[in-house]
């Protein structure tokens, strides 16, 4: 009998950036279509989930920021056999601030209000854009330190559990 394949969803993180009113969107185009996202990516080797949101965001907005907050945690089907474990954080500006992406998959970053967000609905690259802004919106966020990575370097194989 065939070994079961283990589900491994892809571990991502995101952030809802406010400033005044207003929410940071990146822009990009994937297979050819305008898609609106939060700053957002996948979680690499030796790398806290905090660590990741702040090397996304600086990436895709060229701002350095530290989130606040962890906003929500999710379970993500795109398809039959593409899911995502996604990590949402936040963080709050007094005001807009100009933004210069880094990464080359990312046109254009736009500070847009809640309306202008949802007249785009078509174009968010997945329902969780919309979703985790709302649960932002209703206050739903919890400490950082619910995130534990003091276990975040392996130890030696000798010495593991």
């Amino acid at each position: 009998m065939a070994e079961k394949q283990r589900y491994r969803p892809n571990v991502t993180v995101a952030c809802v950036i406010e400033a005044a009113g207003k929410f940071l969107l990146v822009e990009e185009w994937i297979n050819g279509e305008q898609r609106f996202n939060q700053p957002a990516g996948h979680l690499e080797a030796h790398e806290s989930l905090v660590m990741a949101c702040e090397r996304e965001v600086l990436e895709e907005t060229g701002l350095t920021l530290t989130p606040a907050a962890l906003v929500r945690i999710d379970q993500f089907s795109a398809s039959a056999d593409l899911a995502f474990l996604r990590f949402t954080f936040c963080c709050s500006l007094t005001e807009p601030q100009p933004t210069q992406p880094q990464d080359s998959d990312i046109s254009a970053a736009h500070w847009l209000t809640y309306d202008e967000i949802t007249a785009r609905h078509a174009q968010l690259r997945s329902p969780l854009v919309l979703d985790t802004i709302d649960a932002y919106l209703r206050g739903e966020k919890l400490p950082l330190d619910y995130l534990n990575s003091r276990f975040l370097t392996l130890a030696p194989a000798a010495d593991a559990c």
